[in-house]
């Protein structure tokens, strides 16, 4: 009888809660992954469909080969590249020396530092007036446009700042006590401490210019600078189609062409899963 009882008491109980939450979720999942799954199929499928198939009718690589060995493809896929590792690097040497910045107490005008960045967090100067000083400072039609700017982000710096402020304050003593120089600290402790969150800010840099169109659109006319999402839409649109190889159609092209674009993040991201699993919740607890 005992053991029956503590057998029902073991038992969880499922909760209303969990089952709509669960329906939620595997309804978001299906509304993700069907897109995902049709622009994969039509990159394989060389038969002309417009509709949602399973599978491929007509199997073939074709579509593939037209984009990878289409020569107009190479600079923006090189700027793309270009853009995505400057931009990651530099927005998380922006991030993590501001974070690290805003945890010295004792510096004067933390707060006032600090609220000024946070400010631009609500309130922004606006489209137009940022095209304005980025024109005045000579930096349209440069690849310095589509770099710098992304790359001062408030909010990641804030997410550095909670992360660092986590970090046992005996640490810091301790390194002082030795005769290490705030500079020595960042990048000897500070810094091995902070993999998760620098795996997980740079995920999102990297995410944010690979995919970044709007500052080509805006600050680049010249089209030997265009990155491959424009290059991407040109293809879409179908004004820069590049002509057909075997069996390839027009539309296993075009899907081609943005798995070509998917494809990258889908490689990294397993090696990142375990960072940035664990950086996601960067300042979300406090002891």
């Amino acid at each position: 009888m005992a053991q029956k009882m503590k057998m029902t008491h073991t038992k969880k109980k499922i909760k209303p809660f969990n089952i709509i939450n669960a329906i939620i979720f595997i309804i978001i999942c299906f509304f993700t992954l069907v897109p995902i799954w049709k622009v994969l199929i039509d990159s394989f499928d060389l038969y002309t469909s417009y509709g949602m198939r399973l599978w491929p009718k007509k199997f073939g690589f074709d579509g593939y080969i037209t984009v990878l060995t289409n020569s107009t493809l190479y600079q923006p896929l090189l700027v793309s590249v270009i853009t995505t590792l400057a931009g990651t690097f530099l927005g998380l040497f922006l991030s993590t020396l501001g974070g690290y910045v805003l945890i010295q107490w004792k510096m004067p005008g933390r707060n006032i530092l600090a609220g000024l960045l946070l400010f631009t967090m609500i309130f922004s100067g606006g489209m137009i007036p940022t095209y304005l000083v980025v024109k005045n400072l000579g930096l349209t039609n440069t690849l310095f446009s589509v770099i710098l700017l992304p790359a001062i982000n408030i909010y990641n710096l804030v997410l550095m700042r909670n992360f660092f402020e986590g970090i046992p304050n005996a640490l810091f003593e301790a390194a002082e006590i030795d005769g290490c120089t705030p500079i020595q600290i960042f990048y000897k402790i500070v810094l091995p401490l902070s993999k998760a969150a620098l795996a997980s800010i740079g995920l999102m840099f990297a995410v944010a210019y690979w995919n970044d169109y709007t500052s080509f659109k805006l600050y680049i006319t010249n089209a030997d600078l265009y990155n491959f999402q424009m290059k991407l839409r040109s293809l879409i649109l179908g004004s820069d189609l590049p002509s057909a190889l075997g069996d390839a159609t027009e539309n296993t092209v075009k899907n081609a062409a943005v798995m070509v674009a998917i494809i990258p993040f889908m490689f990294i991201y397993p090696f990142c899963q375990k960072y940035f699993i664990s950086g996601i919740n960067i300042g979300a607890v406090k002891e």
